[in-house]
């Protein structure tokens, strides 16, 4: 990034507007008010659908929050995220990364490299064998856990955590629904997503029952009979339909879910001359780039077209891959491409590699030339006016194509389970991930609404809590408004050997010196984000972010080509990454309130009673109240407020 944006500075020359009268407390240079601590959740956190605890892993990272004595910093690290998160390494090749769109370092230069970072950190857990967080004590309590993807593998993951075993139902042969079969191997490695399914199972207590599909295999009725509970976690793995003229009909016209299914499965080795792709989401980008990688072949037998090998009738035989060429490539959406949904760097990498993005066209209908097979898409231009489209008629035309991928959503398969569809294909929840049409039923992921992966995660967490709770017979009560992994000061306070002393139940005046009181801390994480008016950006310097190397893939070189493309960071980069963190809304400990303070009323605590947001302390018999420690504090980790 070039462009750099000018720092926001909390008083500017000249200001001499009068502060509302509720604020006008000051006497000379002294108020009534002195300084809390405030804990609030960072908005990377706050944007995070899985909900980790980024500041706080970012902060381990770069050495601002040290490990116990007995684990480095990668591990400690480890142990942060795969609390919400028990996929890293996956998350870090494959997530859009909303937690990066949300930081507030994009207004100093550009985010952190969060996501890079992660990369990082779950590939050194693979290699060093970091465990995953063990399961609790045995509650007696059993949950049947329908579908082995991303959302079915977390709850299973955070279950056995609080205690409760599980069974997963997975009716496909091997475990990772979308993250296997729905993402190319070559963006999630088999090895890495092997590791981190494995990971989970080593856990103990999680049975796993592929090659059962429920409702066929087993009826729901046992399930209920033979568990506690039911999370429903099956994904939305069938592609819907295009509905133009000549869809239904043409068997060239397929789903974007069975193209990529046929891929990852091994059916697919090689595509069609000229493929068009309907959509603009990550499926479409994947689609499109797995099809450039593909080519195809110019003398082939009828049973070898590609559709027949993602309908599964028959199967690409390894050594027709020699004669491949390149295919070209397209991608139709109705919207203009900065109104794409997919991700940028996804959209980036597609055009890198050859493929023609064609926008603002609608599709009319699938021109055939046979009664069974389409030879062109018939689209239409469109002008978006206020998010209003408009069709320009009259000026239809067509794209020759001999592939059709449908690449515009999915839906659930609800077969023998049809009492959950919501009659779109999707099945409701609530708020706390309940079905509201029954008991005992909790749901996360895709089959609610399609969405990212580490949406998937967050809900099945959230339901995980949901679960707990129902098997107790205990109310979930109502969710907080940041619902996310929050740091908790009182367990980093018991982790160093700083736990509070036992409250003793008797009349005291004042905590300030008492054992048993966490002095002067607010932690309102649950209900507050720190934004970037509430940070001091003017201390911030201009550090650009570090970025993953990349494997050279363009459309010259991208067929045949299986190779990762994103490389991770090393130790230095990842730290050096991690540096340019924020620590927004938790002490950064740069001294600034110590240094500026005029009364030497704020000083670091003694070492010996240290740790991670207990780095500074204030004597309010010297504290005036001049506001100038919030001033300088550059993470909104202080707030004026004590004696209110």
């Amino acid at each position: 990034m070039t462009e750099t944006k000018a720092n926001y500075r909390r008083y500017r020359d000249g200001d001499s507007t009068p502060l509302p009268f509720e604020e006008r407390i000051f006497i000379a240079d002294t108020s009534y008010k002195c300084p809390v601590y405030l804990h609030r959740t960072p908005p990377c956190q706050g944007s995070c659908p899985s909900g980790e605890d980024v500041r706080g892993w970012l902060n381990i990272v770069r050495g601002l929050e040290r490990p116990p004595a007995d684990m480095n910093w990668q591990e400690y690290a480890f142990r942060r995220i795969t609390d919400a998160n028990p996929f890293p390494s996956v998350m870090g090749r494959v997530c859009p990364a909303p937690c990066e769109d949300g930081c507030n370092r994009n207004e100093v230069e550009d985010h952190v490299g969060i996501n890079a970072v992660e990369h990082y950190i779950g590939d050194v857990a693979l290699e060093e064998k970091f465990a995953l967080w063990g399961a609790g004590a045995d509650t007696g309590k059993s949950v049947a856990v329908i579908g082995g993807g991303p959302a079915g593998l977390a709850a299973a993951y955070q279950l056995r955590r609080k205690g409760h075993r599980c069974t997963i139902f997975e009716s496909k042969s091997d475990l990772g629904g979308m993250m296997r079969y729905g993402i190319p191997g070559y963006r999630t490695p088999r090895d890495v997503l092997d590791g981190e399914i494995n990971r989970i199972l080593d856990i103990g207590g999680i049975e796993v029952r592929t090659g059962t599909k429920i409702g066929v295999d087993v009826e729901l009725d046992e399930l209920r009979r033979s568990h506690d509970a039911i999370f429903l976690g099956v994904g939305a793995q069938s592609g819907t339909p295009m509905p133009y003229p000549g869809a239904a009909e043409a068997s060239n016209c397929i789903s974007g879910i069975a193209f990529l299914e046929a891929f990852n499965d091994g059916r697919l080795h090689h595509s069609a001359e000229r493929v068009l792709v309907v959509g603009g989401g990550d499926t479409a980008m994947d689609v499109a780039a797995v099809a450039r990688r593909l080519g195809h072949i110019s003398q082939i037998h009828e049973k070898d077209r590609p559709e027949y090998a993602v309908l599964g009738q028959t199967a690409h035989d390894v050594a027709s891959v020699a004669k491949r060429e390149g295919a070209d490539v397209t991608i139709v959406y109705r919207r203009p491409v900065e109104k794409m949904p997919a991700a940028k760097q996804e959209i980036e990498h597609v055009l890198q590699e050859g493929v023609q993005i064609r926008s603002s066209l609608a599709p009319v209908e699938l021109v055939m030339d046979a009664p069974d097979r389409a030879r062109a898409l018939r689209v239409v231009p469109v002008d978006w006016v206020d998010g209003k489209m408009s069709v320009r008629e009259g000026e239809e035309f067509d794209i020759d194509c001999d592939l059709v991928v449908a690449a515009i959503g999915q839906v659930g398969d609800f077969e023998g389970m049809e009492e959950f569809d919501n009659g779109r294909g999707l099945v409701d929840a609530d708020g706390l991930q309940r079905w509201p049409n029954g008991e005992g039923v909790f749901v996360a992921g895709d089959v609610i609404r399609p969405h990212l992966l580490t949406t998937a995660i967050g809900q099945a967490w959230i339901a995980s809590e949901s679960i707990d709770q129902y098997v107790k017979g205990s109310s979930p009560g109502k969710a907080p408004r940041v619902n996310v992994h929050h740091f908790s000061l009182l367990s980093k306070l018991r982790e160093a050997g700083f736990e509070p002393e036992e409250f003793d139940h008797v009349e005291h005046r004042g905590t300030d010196t008492a054992g048993f009181a966490v002095h002067n801390y607010e932690d309102r994480g649950h209900a507050e984000l720190v934004t970037a008016d509430q940070v001091f950006l003017g201390y911030y310097t201009h550090v650009p972010r570090h970025r993953r190397t990349e494997q050279d893939i363009s459309e010259n070189n991208v067929l045949g080509h299986f190779d990762e493309r994103l490389h991770r960071f090393t130790d230095d980069e990842a730290r050096s990454e991690a540096d340019r963190c924020m620590s927004c809304g938790m002490c950064s400990e740069c001294d600034n309130c110590i240094v500026y303070c005029p009364q030497d009323a704020i000083a670091r605590v003694k070492r010996d009673r240290a740790t991670m947001g207990r780095y500074v302390e204030t004597d309010y018999g010297k504290c005036i109240g001049c506001h100038i420690c919030m001033d300088v504090c550059p993470s909104g980790y202080i707030q004026m407020g004590l004696g209110e």
